[in-house]
């Protein structure tokens, strides 16, 4: 059989074969419904949010078995809460983002003219899912990409198997195969998906990978919007309260036992404040988290990550790091993967921990003389996905903001840009290109396609061959009056 047009970057035979069928069938029915109505847009936003609402419980239990342990508040709250929010916020602006735009028009285009773009579906999407929010980290995109108009297949991380076979079961009862699909890792089949011609693919992940990720695009000329991690800072300027500045980095860094991409990954403190700091930290944790294993702590979510993070920790120390527990009395379960919070100070960027994004509840401490040096620090690494600085101070503030750069900013707090629907996400640089949530994510999966309409009468004839005499002279005042 010859190779199908469809697949021009890598044989057919490499691609699994349900991939194949999935995405030629969704291919077919994109093209038989170029522009889908507002109402069948509302309706498969409704159709996502029933999905959601009437299978709370599965869900996480799905996500409870992929962890091992899974705060099962934290999966209502950051997952299925932030998704259906996303939805019905969704349901309530698609109008308004389909109206076509009028564009102004120059001088030599009036007086009849118009000039227009209408956003459009791009046509079949591929999502790819990470395991740490695999809940959201679907339904995020997907929201976004049926609000445009588009087709969608999904594959998820193999550490979320539960939960893939679980959404694999759920799907068919809400939406046709032709609209969305979704698939189970199954054993590394990430690359096979990826070299799918699709018309965006959104991946959520490492660097590393996001690299091989835009490979695989690139060969298919595919769009990609990359949503990767790195490195966010933390800024305590000199006039915040401790006390109040500890109680909101320790729930941020804790949140999903530190699992996030947009977790603090180090803290920057005014020198002298260490100790102080500690103290209230510590307080906090053990207010926060009681029992280490009564379920509001979640478990690292397999062994080799676990002992990934036990070589930051080893390596730390042994390079000359204090390493201060946070929770001194509860030193952690190793067999259920409960990893104890921990301080790490003294730290110096020969460290491992130092040098790549750590991904679990481990938070290294530096010290600072004054905002000159931490903008040199952030400045000369990668552009991290997300910045947090604890500030009262305006002036100071928009300091910050101007001379540093990084995908989103929560001020006095942690994470919140992140769930504010009207705040595009995305990343810059290193942590990632593009942006999703609202508008932002519907006009990501959407083409903004430019109009033109020639009016009955056009001022271009005024400058149309022969060029000497009037057309020169009007083209003369145009030139001057342009400058």
């Amino acid at each position: 059989m010859n190779q199908p047009s469809m697949f021009p970057a890598a044989p057919a035979e490499t691609i699994p074969a349900e991939f194949r069928t999935a995405f030629l069938a969704q291919r077919a029915a994109a093209a038989r419904d170029r522009q889908p109505s507002l109402a069948a847009r509302r309706a498969d936003l409704h159709a996502l949010h029933r999905l959601l609402a009437e299978n709370h419980d599965a869900l996480i239990d799905a996500v409870n078995r992929d962890y091992g342990i899974r705060s099962r508040f934290e999966t209502r709250m950051t997952e299925l809460l932030q998704c259906q929010d996303a939805a019905k916020d969704a349901i309530r602006r698609v109008k308004r983002w389909m109206r076509p735009q009028r564009r102004h028009l120059d001088i030599t285009q009036y007086p009849l003219a118009k000039a227009w773009v209408f956003p459009q579906p791009v046509g079949v999407v591929g999502i790819v899912v990470p395991w740490n929010f695999p809940i959201a980290m679907a339904f995020q995109p997907l929201i976004c990409a049926l609000a445009a108009g588009n087709r969608v297949m999904i594959k998820m991380s193999e550490n979320s198997n539960a939960l893939a076979l679980l959404l694999k079961d759920l799907i068919p009862q809400y939406f046709a195969a032709d609209k969305l699909a979704l698939f189970e890792d199954g054993g590394g089949r990430g690359p096979q998906f990826t070299q799918l011609p699709f018309d965006h693919l959104f991946f959520t992940g490492s660097p590393a990978t996001g690299r091989a990720v835009m490979a695989n695009c690139a060969a298919n000329l595919t769009p990609v919007t990359l949503e990767l991690g790195g490195k966010s800072p933390c800024i305590v300027a000199p006039d915040y309260p401790l006390r109040e500045a500890a109680r909101r980095i320790v729930w941020t860094k804790l949140l999903n036992a530190g699992q996030v991409c947009t977790s603090v990954d180090y803290l920057l403190l005014p020198e002298g404040s260490v100790d102080a700091f500690v103290d209230h930290a510590r307080a906090v944790a053990a207010s926060y988290y009681p029992n280490l294993e009564n379920g509001d702590y979640s478990a690292i979510i397999d062994q080799r990550q676990y002992d990934r993070l036990q070589l930051l920790l080893e390596d730390a120390r042994a390079r000359g790091a204090r390493l201060v527990p946070l929770l001194p009395d509860q030193p952690g379960n190793a067999a259920r993967r409960i990893l104890s919070p921990m301080l790490v100070l003294d730290v110096d960027d020969d460290m491992l921990i130092m040098r790549s994004e750590i991904f679990g509840p481990l938070l290294p401490v530096r010290t600072y003389r004054n905002r000159d040096e931490v903008v040199a620090y952030i400045g000369a690494r990668y552009s991290p996905l997300a910045m947090y600085l604890y500030t009262r101070d305006r002036a100071l503030e928009r300091w910050y903001l101007e001379h540093t750069i990084s995908g989103g900013v929560t001020v006095n707090d942690g994470m919140l840009h992140i769930g504010t629907p009207a705040l595009p996400f995305g990343g810059v640089g290193h942590s990632g290109m593009g942006h999703y949530h609202g508008k932002e994510g519907f006009l990501t999966f959407s083409k903004l396609r430019p109009v033109f309409r020639q009016g009955p009468w056009r001022a271009l004839n005024l400058l149309m061959p022969p060029y000497r005499g009037r057309a020169e002279k009007l083209l003369a005042f145009l030139l001057k009056r342009a400058g």
